[in-house]
């Protein structure tokens, strides 16, 4: 006889953001920063991280334009509102992390897309973005 092991539920995780998401509907900046400020987004990952290692978030899919080489950030309000095309995987990431993220590569990121598929898209440079969530700090 096979033994089953109880565990615990794995926890279900909402992957959106409403007040992003209707910061964006509304096309308000403002809006826009203080949800970046107060809740978690949505990032597309190449790589999901290990789940035993809370340490490793997974490695981030960014758009290198192949005429340009400019390298795009994506972020999304909903799981949802993500392009089939990228790759699957997705992460919820805190404020905290999205500065470090931009600060890190402030010089390789070129701009920062915000549910670049619609339905309400909006596009930032990661400066805009990091001097909106130092306003929060």
């Amino acid at each position: 006889m096979v033994s089953k092991k109880r565990g615990k539920k794995p926890v279900d995780v909402e992957f959106r953001s409403e007040a992003l998401a209707q910061a964006l509907e509304r096309q308000d900046m403002a809006a826009v920063a203080l949800a970046l400020r107060n809740g978690n987004t949505v990032v597309p990952l190449l790589k999901q991280g290990q789940r035993d290692n809370p340490l490793d978030a997974g490695e981030v899919w960014t758009y290198r334009d192949p005429a340009t080489g400019d390298v795009a950030l994506l972020l999304f309000s909903d799981a949802a509102h993500k392009p089939e095309n990228l790759p699957s995987g997705i992460g919820l990431f805190s404020p905290d992390w999205l500065r470090r993220f931009l600060t890190v590569h402030a010089g390789t990121i070129t701009t920062v897309f915000l549910d670049v598929a619609g339905p309400y898209p909006m596009q930032a440079s990661p400066a805009e973005l990091l001097r909106a969530l130092d306003l929060g700090a």
